[in-house]
C-alpha cells in the first residue's frame, strides 16, 4: 500500500500539501468554535451583555466562513488528487498488461484483470478521497479537541480515555474479523466476472446444448458466494456504528452527569461544560471518523496487494536492451533448435524444431490436435519466447530485434479471429492507419470478404460489434486475413485461419492470395491436407516434434504421420460423398 500511494502520488505532492494546510486551518477554526461559543454564554448572556454578544459573534461566524471554505477547499484539492491517482494507476495497469505475453496474460486471467483495473482500483481511490477529506483532519481536531477540552476542565478528562480506550478496543475487534473477509470478496469478485464472461460470450453454446438452467445456478452460487461474504462483512460494518454511538452518548451522559455537580460546585461554569460536551463529540467524531477510514483501509490494501501485484509482474517476453533497427535479408524465418515449454510442465510442447521459411514459398504446418502448432507459429511474433534455441527474422534472433520493426514485418492472422468494436474500415486499418479505400476494397477482394461488405447498409462504414459478433464465423475469418493483407507483411503467419470457410471459398482465398504474397513468406497453420498439398514444404508435427518435412509427394511416401492424415481425410471425404 505505502509503495503505491508513494509512488502515483508524488507528482500530485502540492495538492496533498495543499489539501493538509486547508485541514489543518478548518480544524483549527472549527476547535476555536466551542470557545467562543463559551465566551458567549458566560460572559454575555449569563451577563446580559448584547455588544459582547454580537462582537463574539461576529468573529464566530468569520471563524465559521473560515472553516467552512478550509472544508470546501480540502475536498476540491483531496478529489483532484484521487480521481488523478486512480487514472494514473489505470493506465499503469492497462500499459504493464499490454506487455505481457500469454503466459502472463494466462497466469492472471481476463477477468482478474479487468477487476484489478476497476474494482481493485476504485477501493484505493476511495481511500485516498476519504484520507483526504477526512482522515487528515481526523487526527488534528482529535488531539487538538483534547488539549481544548483540558483547557476548559481537566477534572472530567478520565471520561475522555475511557471513551477512547472503548473506541479502540471496539475497532481493534472489528478489523480484525474483517480484514479476511475483504481478501475474500476480491477473490470472489473475480469468480463472478469470470463467470459472468464465459456466459456471455458463450450464449449461443449454452442455449444450443440447452444448458441455461445449468449456467444460471452456477451464477447464482458465484453471486450468493460473493454476497455472502458482503453479508458477513456488513454485519460487523453494522455492529460498528450502533456500538459507537452508545459509547459516545453514554460519554455525553457522563460528561452532564458529572459536569453538572462540578458547575454546583464552582468548579465549572455553564458555557465551559457547554464546550466541553463539543470538544468532547469533536474528539468522538474524529475516532469515529478514523474508524470508517479503518473500515475501508484493509479492503484497499487487500486491492492494493492485487494491483501492485500486476505492475511488479515483468513480461517473460522483454524488449531486447540493445535492440536490431536494420535487417538486411527480407522475408526470411528460420527456427533452429527450438524447444518451448510452460512453467511448471513436465514435458516441453516443442523440442528440436529446426526448418526455414523463405520469401516467395509457402511453410505449411499440419499434425494432430495438441502437437504444437499454434505454439509454434506464435513464436514468430513472440506471443513468447522460445526456451531454447532460437527463432530468426531476417537473419537476427527475435529476441534481439526491435519489437516494432519485427511486427511490422509480420502479417499474424490468428487462430481465433478477433474484431474490435468500430467499423469494418477501422478494422482493416489497424495495421496500416493510412490506407486508402481502395486498398481496403482489394484486400477484401482477396479475402472473399468484398461481396459481403457491399451487401451492408454502409459498406466499409459498416458498424461492428465488440469480438465481431454481429458477423459470422467466416466472415470475421475473412475481415481477419483481409486486415493482414491490408498491412503487406513480409511475412505471413496463417494460424488455421481458413477452417471457417467452405472448400470452394477457401480454394477461391488461396488462389486469388498467391500472387499477393508472391514474395513474401508464408507460414500457413492448417487440418486440412487438400489446402495444403501444393505447399512448397510442409512440416509435419507430433508431440510437439517434426517428424516430416518435404512437399506433399516426399511425405506421402516417407513419413507415416503425414500417410495416415491424409489417408483418414480421403476417407473422411469418400465417406461424406
Amino acid at each position: 500500500m505505502t509503495s503505491l500511494l508513494s509512488r502515483f502520488l508524488r507528482p500530485y505532492s502540492w495538492l496533498v500539501v495543499g489539501v493538509v494546510v486547508l485541514q489543518l486551518i478548518q480544524s483549527i477554526a472549527s476547535l476555536f468554535l466551542p470557545s467562543l461559543n463559551a465566551q458567549i454564554i458566560d460572559d454575555g448572556v449569563t451577563t446580559g451583555d448584547t455588544a459582547t454578544i454580537l462582537r463574539l459573534g461576529a468573529i464566530m461566524l468569520a471563524v465559521s466562513l473560515v472553516q467552512v471554505g478550509g472544508q470546501v477547499g480540502a475536498t476540491w484539492f483531496g478529489a483532484r488528487v484521487a480521481m488523478s491517482f486512480g487514472r494514473d494507476i489505470r493506465n499503469a495497469i492497462f500499459s504493464r498488461a499490454l506487455t505481457f505475453s500469454s503466459r502472463e496474460v494466462n497466469r492472471f486471467g481476463a477477468p482478474s484483470l479487468i477487476t484489478r483495473n476497476t474494482n481493485d482500483v476504485q477501493q484505493v481511490q476511495q481511500l485516498v478521497l476519504m484520507t483526504a477529506v477526512m482522515l487528515v483532519a481526523a487526527p488534528l481536531t482529535a488531539i487538538g479537541g483534547v488539549f481544548m477540552a483540558l483547557r476548559e476542565d481537566v477534572g472530567l478528562s478520565w471520561i475522555i480515555l475511557v471513551a477512547v480506550i472503548l473506541l479502540g478496543i471496539l475497532i481493534g475487534i472489528l478489523i480484525v474479523n474483517m480484514t479476511p473477509l475483504f481478501k475474500v470478496m476480491q477473490v470472489r469478485v473475480d469468480a463472478l466476472n469470470r463467470v459472468l464472461r464465459e456466459q456471455i460470450a458463450g450464449l449461443r453454446v449454452i442455449r444450443a446444448f440447452v444448458r441455461e438452467p445449468t449456467e444460471a445456478a452456477r451464477f447464482d452460487r458465484a453471486n450468493l458466494d460473493l454476497a455472502d461474504t458482503g453479508t458477513r462483512a456488513g454485519r460487523y460494518m453494522m455492529t460498528m456504528f450502533p456500538a459507537v454511538m452508545l459509547i459516545m452518548n453514554l460519554s455525553q451522559v457522563a460528561v452532564l452527569w458529572f459536569g453538572a455537580h462540578r458547575v454546583a460546585d464552582g468548579y465549572l461554569q455553564v458555557g465551559q461544560l457547554t464546550a466541553y460536551l463539543s470538544y468532547l463529540m469533536q474528539i468522538l467524531m474524529s475516532v469515529l471518523m478514523s474508524t470508517m477510514m479503518l473500515m475501508i483501509a484493509p479492503r484497499a490494501q487487500v486491492s492494493a496487494g492485487r494491483i501492485n501485484e500486476v505492475l511488479g509482474t515483468e513480461s517473460s517476453v522483454l524488449p531486447p536492451a540493445s535492440p536490431v533497427t536494420t535487417v538486411t535479408s527480407h522475408g526470411t524465418v528460420a527456427f533452429e533448435g527450438v524447444d518451448f515449454a510452460y512453467p511448471g510442465a513436465e514435458t516441453p510442447v516443442l523440442s528440436g524444431i529446426t526448418f526455414t521459411a523463405r520469401p516467395g514459398e509457402t511453410t505449411a504446418v499440419i499434425g494432430s490436435t495438441g502437437s504444437g502448432k499454434t505454439t509454434l507459429v506464435g513464436l514468430v511474433p513472440r506471443l513468447f519466447d522460445a526456451t531454447a534455441g532460437s527463432v530468426r527474422v531476417d537473419g537476427v534472433d527475435v529476441r534481439e530485434l526491435d519489437p516494432d520493426l519485427l511486427w511490422e514485418r509480420i502479417g499474424y492472422v490468428p487462430q481465433k479471429p478477433y474484431l474490435f468494436s468500430g467499423t469494418v474500415a477501422s478494422n482493416l486499418r489497424l495495421g496500416k492507419p493510412d490506407a486508402t479505400d481502395e486498398e481496403l476494397w482489394r484486400a477484401l477482394e482477396i479475402a472473399q470478404g468484398r461481396g459481403f461488405v457491399e451487401r451492408m447498409p454502409n459498406g466499409l462504414d459498416s458498424p461492428i460489434a465488440q469480438g465481431g459478433t454481429n458477423v459470422s464465423g467466416g466472415q470475421r475469418q475473412r475481415l481477419s486475413i483481409a486486415r493482414a493483407l491490408v498491412r503487406k507483411p513480409e511475412i505471413y503467419v496463417f494460424d488455421d485461419s481458413f477452417s471457417a470457410l467452405d472448400v470452394a471459398t477457401d480454394a477461391a482465398l488461396r488462389t486469388a492470395l498467391a500472387p499477393e504474397v508472391a514474395q513474401a513468406a508464408v507460414i500457413v497453420v492448417a487440418q486440412r491436407v487438400s489446402s495444403i498439398r501444393h505447399a512448397d514444404q510442409i512440416v509435419v508435427l507430433d508431440n510437439g516434434r517434426i517428424v516430416g518435412l518435404g512437399t506433399h509427394e516426399e511425405l506421402v511416401e516417407d513419413c507415416p504421420t503425414y500417410a495416415e492424415i491424409v489417408e483418414s481425410q480421403f476417407k473422411a471425404s469418400e465417406v461424406a460423398a
